[in-house]
C-alpha cells in the first residue's frame, strides 16, 4: 500500500534519462534499455577485458597476474549505463544505489552463483567522502548485498592515502597513483571477499585494493562492477 502510494507520488523514472517509466518494473526507458551495451562473451577469463585471447587470458593478466581471482561486469561503460553511473556518483543521487544494486544482482546472477558471500566496497578516501557526502561504492555494495542475501560490513577496507582521480591518467600513472593506497582489516583473514565498485577500467585500483585484502589474510578476492570501461591504449 505504502509502495503504491510512493510510486504514485514519485513515479519510477529511467536511471539514465529520468523519463517516467510506465510501471514499477524495469530500470530504463525503452529507448535507453535498447541502447545498453553489454560486454561481449569473448573476454579475458580473469579481468573481463573484451577480446579473444590465447588461453582466454589478456596480455596484461599474463604478464602480471592480478591478486584477484576473477573480475566481471555486465555492461560496457557507455551510453545509458555510463549516464546512470555519472548521475549516481557526481550529481548527488545516492538514491540510485538501490535500483543499480538490484540491476547488478540480476545481470550478474550467474557470476554471483559462485561468488564470495562477504561483500567489500572499494572505498573513497575520507576527504572525498566528506566532499561528496556519501560513498557510492559502499551504497552499491550494500544494495547488492541486500538483493542477494549477503553481508556488506563497513570498514574492512579503507583508502588511507588520498589519491589523484584516475580519469585522464595513463595506465602506468594509474598504477602508481593507487599503489599502497589501501589498508584492510585483519577481520578479512581467512575470508573469501567479493570486492564491489561501479566501474573497472585498467584494473589498477582493483589490483591495489585486492593486494591489501590478500595481505590482510583474505584467501580469495573476486571483483564485480556495474560496468567495464574499454582499457586505455
Amino acid at each position: 500500500m505504502l509502495k503504491a502510494l510512493l510510486d504514485l507520488l514519485y513515479p519510477p523514472s529511467c536511471l539514465a534519462c529520468t523519463k517516467v517509466l510506465p510501471g514499477p518494473e524495469g530500470f530504463f526507458c525503452e529507448t535507453c534499455d535498447t541502447a545498453l551495451e553489454r560486454l561481449p562473451p569473448a573476454c579475458c577469463r580473469t579481468c573481463a577485458e573484451p577480446g579473444a585471447f590465447p588461453g582466454d587470458t589478456c596480455p596484461r593478466c599474463r604478464a602480471s597476474p592480478p591478486p584477484f581471482t576473477r573480475a566481471w561486469a555486465p555492461f560496457a561503460h557507455e551510453g545509458p549505463l555510463a549516464r546512470a553511473i555519472h548521475r549516481f556518483k557526481y550529481e548527488d543521487h545516492p538514491n540510485l544505489a538501490g535500483p543499480l544494486g538490484e540491476l547488478l544482482a540480476g545481470e550478474a546472477h550467474s557470476f554471483l552463483s559462485r561468488a564470495p558471500g562477504l561483500v567489500v566496497a572499494l572505498p573513497l578516501h575520507k576527504r572525498r567522502y566528506h566532499a561528496r557526502k556519501y560513498d557510492q561504492a559502499q551504497l552499491l555494495a550494500g544494495a547488492l548485498a541486500k538483493a542477494t542475501g549477503r553481508q556488506a560490513p563497513v570498514g574492512l577496507l579503507t583508502r588511507h592515502r588520498e589519491t589523484q582521480r584516475q580519469v585522464g591518467l595513463s595506465e602506468a600513472d594509474r598504477a602508481s597513483n593507487v599503489d599502497g593506497a589501501f589498508a584492510a582489516s585483519s577481520n578479512v583473514s581467512g575470508q573469501r571477499v567479493l570486492l564491489v565498485d561501479d566501474v573497472f577500467t585498467t584494473g589498477a585500483t582493483a589490483r591495489a585494493a585486492a593486494s591489501a585484502l590478500r595481505e590482510a589474510g583474505a584467501v580469495q578476492v573476486e571483483m564485480l562492477t556495474l560496468a567495464r570501461a574499454f582499457s586505455l591504449e
